[in-house]
């Protein structure tokens, strides 16, 4: 099983375990691993398994047809190109969502609607906490309520520390602001405020709709610039 990251086009051999992760998963269920080469998000399934081409990660391959009786193939030489999946990947068959908001009915929505969509929430205590997790953790998407801290989005520590993150990092991680002066899906307020969907806390119980508009748009507009830029670097 060879797979083709689609961001770098680093070819790439899953390890055993990889592999074998693949096998045990259920009907829908996918593998999110990083490329070792540029760190991009690369999605596997199962189907992948059955297909000896090179495949595009998040892509799923028809299984080929198999011959009743066929003879040993020779070796496959493949490995000699490719990087070996081992040790230097972070497995994921949930995406993560990093959420930094008040305890509130609010809080509890937007904890709804990310479980609703896949997501796997994650919580913190301070914005100290979570600078010091995004150190060590690829988390998919960040929520921050623009009255977390006392100084707000102008002031505050984590907003300061996102905006400041290196561009190899950040354009994969999206990034959703909330709060009561956001107009919802405005696109320029949301690149004022260096992030890339803003929601007005009024519109939270919809907030499960607002991401399916939100997240496909995002990539058809940024995907390809994202590959190219992977590409050159």
């Amino acid at each position: 099983m060879i797979v083709t990251c689609p961001h770098c086009q680093k070819k790439l051999k899953p390890s055993a375990k990889i592999e074998e992760s693949l096998r045990g998963l259920g009907p829908g269920k996918s593998l999110r691993i990083s490329c070792p080469q540029c760190a991009g998000s690369i999605l596997l399934d199962p189907g992948m398994l059955d297909s000896d081409m090179p495949m595009h990660g998040g892509m799923s391959a028809t299984p080929a047809a198999r011959p009743p009786v066929a003879p040993p193939p020779p070796p496959d030489l493949s490995a000699l190109n490719t990087s070996q999946l081992e040790g230097k990947v972070m497995v994921e068959d949930i995406p993560k969502v990093l959420i930094l908001m008040p305890d509130s009915a609010d809080y509890h929505l937007v904890t709804a609607a990310m479980e609703t969509l896949g997501y796997q929430p994650a919580f913190v205590q301070s914005p100290e906490e979570a600078m010091e997790k995004m150190q060590f953790i690829t988390y998919a998407s960040v929520i921050l309520h623009s009255r977390y801290e006392e100084g707000g989005l102008e002031n505050g520590k984590f907003h300061h520390f996102m905006r400041a993150m290196n561009m190899h990092k950040r354009r994969f991680i999206f990034y959703i602001l909330i709060g009561p002066e956001f107009h919802t899906l405005y696109d320029l307020q949301a690149l004022a405020c260096s992030a890339n969907l803003v929601v007005n806390e009024r519109e939270l119980a919809q907030l499960a709709i607002i991401l399916r508009t939100a997240i496909p748009q995002y990539e058809a507009m940024f995907g390809a610039i994202m590959q190219e830029i992977n590409a050159l670097g």
